[in-house]
């Protein structure tokens, strides 16, 4: 029986760059999760009969979610619903499942890199057919329906058994539970050269891989073990928990320490690496080697004809504003286009739909290609699996040659997280507010050549996207990024993104931090961190 239930809007239900981020508390509030769910479904537009994907990271309330929507999917008009086996499915599969199924759409539940528990985070966010993020057209239409909204559609019927593969009909719905890994897996095999790099594993390379007990874990077993021959036993926290364990899922150097000592000890693997809560991010480390992400996409796009997939070559390289350029050098080299867009993979979606770029990636260890519409955390594993057993040289090795071919950027991000949201706001404005003044100031030893606040024109749909993060450029090329993050849920994380190009090999082995001190006192002299955060360092610097 659908029945209709009468609610009463909220007013916080704006979705951001990765949906609609809460507390758990806060999306357990009478008719929230509801309202968000049916705000979406009133948003949309010829649906009926049509195939919904759903699925998450695993996190505290994912299940009850799962339940609610199944059944306002039924209520809906929904004909068919995919969902992943135990309600589990990475972001990057959904978006896969979404394309290959020629689904309508998905819903994530997911807060990607956030804490999980009860306490703690929870997200829902919709993705298109294209297996893309929401654009903003939609995700606009979505949180002015939320604003409103007086009702919602379930359907009454039992709980589904998530844990069982298999179909069943109820309220008129066909629901299916599917192998979350399968279909991935298989497009991985087709990508990448998995014989090359079950060669180079029985050769004696060995593969660490930390799933920080979340989503990625049974894909990193049956893909990295099963498939491709890794040590069981180098895997690690590879059992999706509702809480991750307790930790973090973020994979940084803060959180994934573990893993960065492991690399760094004399006695270290020769390939490290880890994803995020819902798989959509990597941290890639080779013995005594952090590769930064900006650098891993630089390498990866330079490197990619050497994976099957892309023997062809790249039609384009496309890189969110706060990317530091390395990746501008390579597409320069290969003369190909290289795009700046905003944060948030969406941007990315119109590039790839329209053929224009092929390997595109954040800063945030995000980095992905046209397979599916979403970043993808073991896709970049693979990818330098894949370079790794064509090549047979080392990561330091790799990433010394590519320096000394395209120079080396070196580049740091500060993160200030949960800071006031309105000392936050004033900082940027402050800094806005002395643009006209800015160029021919001397800060340190670095003389300002302009600053503006980043303005995105979509070359596809044409679309103009504003104030997409400050940016202060210097004499010489060097710049300090200023952004105010939408992933958090509580207050305001100021982002500060500060880079260099240096072409001089001599010069290529200095500490991160150092090589970036002027720029580092700069952008502090700028900003006022201190005075106006009230703090004395940042919370995560990677």
């Amino acid at each position: 029986m659908i029945r209709t239930v009468s609610s009463t809007p909220y007013s916080d239900q704006k979705p951001g760059t990765s949906g609609l981020r809460k507390k758990v508390p806060v999306f357990q509030q009478q008719n929230y999760t509801e309202n968000f769910i049916q705000s979406i479904f009133d948003s949309l537009q010829g649906f009926k009969g049509e195939t919904l994907v759903i699925g998450g990271d695993g996190r505290y309330y994912n299940r009850e979610v799962i339940q609610i929507a199944l059944r306002m999917a039924a209520a809906n008009g929904f004909g068919r619903v995919l969902v992943g086996q135990g309600g589990i499915m990475s972001t990057p599969a959904v978006s896969h499942v979404i394309r290959k199924h020629k689904a309508f759409g998905g819903i994530i539940l997911s807060a990607s890199h956030n804490p999980g528990g009860p306490n703690e985070d929870f997200g829902i966010k919709y993705n298109a057919s294209n297996g893309g993020p929401a654009p903003e057209s939609l995700t606009d239409a979505i949180f002015a329906r939320s604003r409103v909204i007086d009702r919602y559609l379930t359907a009454d019927f039992p709980d589904v058994n998530l844990d069982s593969i298999g179909s069943l009909n109820a309220g008129g719905l066909m629901i299916e539970v599917i192998d979350p890994v399968d279909d991935y897996a298989e497009l991985m095999e087709h990508l990448f050269d998995f014989g090359a790099i079950r060669d180079l594993i029985a050769g004696g390379f060995r593969v660490t891989f930390d799933a920080m007990h979340a989503v990625t874990g049974p894909y990193a077993r049956e893909i990295l073990v099963n498939r491709l021959g890794a040590d069981p036993a180098l895997i690690r926290n590879d059992v999706p928990l509702e809480d991750f364990g307790g930790h973090h899922p973020d994979p940084n150097l803060v959180h994934a320490r573990e893993l960065y000592d492991t690399m760094m000890a004399p006695d270290a693997p020769d390939f490290g690496a880890a994803s995020d809560g819902d798989g959509d991010r990597n941290l890639i480390i080779g013995r005594s080697i952090f590769v930064t992400p900006s650098d891993s996409l630089a390498m990866l796009a330079a490197n990619a004809h050497l994976a099957p997939g892309y023997k062809a070559g790249i039609a384009g390289i496309a890189r969110s504003m706060p990317t530091s350029g390395a990746a501008d050098r390579v597409a320069a080299k290969m003369e190909v286009q290289l795009y700046e867009t905003p944060t948030g993979w969406k941007f990315f979606g119109n590039l790839l739909d329209a053929g224009r770029v092929t390997i595109c990636g954040e800063e945030s260890a995000g980095t992905g290609s046209t397979h599916v519409r979403e970043k993808d955390g073991l896709w970049a594993v693979l990818l330098w699996l894949n370079i790794l057993a064509v090549r047979r040289q080392s990561v330091l090795e790799i990433v010394e040659d590519h320096w000394a071919t395209y120079g080396r950027t070196y580049y740091s991000r500060h993160d200030y997280e949960a800071v006031d949201t309105d000392a936050a706001n004033t900082l940027m404005a402050r800094i806005e507010e002395r643009f006209g003044a800015l160029p021919g100031t001397k800060l340190g030893p670095l003389t300002v050549a302009r600053a503006d606040n980043f303005s995105y024109h979509d070359p596809v749909d044409l679309s103009v996207s504003r104030n997409q993060g400050i940016r202060i450029h210097f004499e010489g090329g060097a710049r300090i990024v200023f952004r105010l993050s939408g992933t958090g849920t509580s207050g305001a994380t100021l982002r500060v993104y500060m880079e260099f190009y240096e072409p001089d090999p001599a010069r290529h082995n200095r500490d991160t931090q150092e090589a970036l001190s002027d720029l580092i006192a700069a952008a502090e002299e700028l900003a006022s961190i201190r005075a106006l955060t009230g703090r004395d360092a940042p919370t995560v610097i990677t």
